[in-house]
């Protein structure tokens, strides 16, 4: 063999430009893989944020929903009926809740909004931006830490579950009685400390402020023996509720549906953080179709008109809270975002930027990447089918 062709079979191996062209097929090969990756990643990320925007937004419209239905409960006669009736009833022995004026234990009027500036259903708001907080809110609700952009939402009711009552004391004063085991019903839902009380048959309602005991719960001041009690009666015994929805700030800063409830001093408690991640609340009115409702105008039922708060009523009187009677029906729209970065895109048309009741959320100047979406819900008030 010769010399040469030994040498040369000894050197033989993989050249430089195989090695090349190696490096080049696997960095493309590596790149298809990181593509993929990242594509799912994003995806992952996305859906996440979908997910978690919509749980929290189900949650939201839940709570709303439950205590919307609830508006207007005086026992087994609701509100309107009780008003048509023109024999005063319901009874507000709270001498600060001026008719209409919007004190927190008006309870002369069970649905009362107010409107953030720039938030009707024409308009739209930047993402981002500072937006304006309601206008002309009584006092108690001032206190209250609401975000820019916010409507806000007043129910008032008896709580959905009574005690019957067992005794009523005579004169001033009247203490009510109950069994104390079914009287635990009034400190539900959180409330240790109950101070707010409606009591009710199917002819009259009384909503005073009390002092509870086990067994026992103390007017202050009102006499309260035009009732008749169990078992000849039908008398029962509530807690009297009066809350206020809004979007506030969450203890991590994240905005956040909140509830605060009014207490027997008229002011509300500490706000109660109840859902994070909604960065909007937008609420429009059903109006009946009745202009004026009393004994010889009776509401029809008819829901005709619906109108933001500011459109509803502008005076805080009676006159305002005539108005106030003739919702029946709310429609309440929420904005939830994901609670951290989405990998969403901002929208590059504003027919895909995302409304709650008419209202357009513009993009940002920076998109933060949070996905955004709105969710909106008719409800009823049930205790407004005047007649029930």
């Amino acid at each position: 063999m010769s010399p040469v062709l030994a040498s040369s079979r000894r050197v033989a191996g993989i050249s430089l430009i195989e090695v090349m062209i190696a490096m080049v097929i696997g960095l493309v090969l590596m790149l298809g893989v990181i593509q993929v990756f990242s594509a799912s990643r994003e995806a992952s990320q996305l859906a996440a944020g979908a997910a978690r925007a919509q749980e929290n937004a189900r949650f939201a419209l839940e709570f709303l929903q439950r205590d919307i239905r609830m508006a207007g409960h005086f026992g087994c006669v609701n509100d309107q009926a009780h008003f048509v009736k023109n024999q005063g009833d319901p009874v507000v022995n709270i001498a600060a809740a001026t008719t209409g004026s919007g004190h927190p234990l008006d309870f002369s009027v069970s649905v009362q909004g107010y409107e953030a500036p720039s938030t009707g259903p024409t308009n739209s708001l930047t993402l981002g931006a500072t937006w304006a907080v309601p206008t002309g809110l009584p006092t108690a609700l001032k206190s209250l830490p609401v975000r820019g952009g916010s409507d806000i939402l007043v129910l008032r009711f008896m709580a959905p579950v009574g005690v019957p009552v067992t005794s009523i004391s005579a004169g001033a004063n009247s203490k009510v009685g109950f069994d104390a085991q079914l009287g635990k019903r009034l400190t539900e839902d959180g409330v240790t400390a109950p101070g707010v009380f409606g009591i009710a048959d199917c002819s009259h309602a009384d909503i005073f402020i009390g002092t509870y005991a086990a067994g026992v719960v103390t007017a202050a001041g009102p006499s309260l023996q035009r009732y008749n009690v169990q078992p000849t009666g039908e008398t029962m015994l509530y807690r009297a509720e009066s809350i206020a929805y809004f979007i506030g700030t969450s203890t991590s800063g994240e905005p956040a549906l909140m509830r605060a409830r009014a207490n027997k001093g008229g002011t509300y408690d500490a706000a109660e953080e109840l859902v994070e991640g909604i960065e909007n609340l937008q609420v429009m009115y059903g109006l009946d179709s009745t202009p004026i409702i009393s004994q010889t105008t009776l509401p029809t039922g008819n829901i005709t008109v619906q109108n933001i708060a500011t459109a509803v009523a502008s005076t805080d009187d009676a006159a305002g809270a005539g108005q106030w009677r003739r919702v029946g029906l709310v429609q309440v729209g929420v904005l939830a975002r994901s609670p951290g970065p989405a990998t969403a895109t901002a929208s590059v048309a504003a027919v895909n930027d995302p409304r709650s009741l008419g209202l357009r959320f513009a993009p940002a100047a920076k998109n933060d990447a949070r996905y955004r979406a709105a969710y909106e819900s008719s409800i009823a008030l049930r205790n407004r089918l005047f007649g029930n």
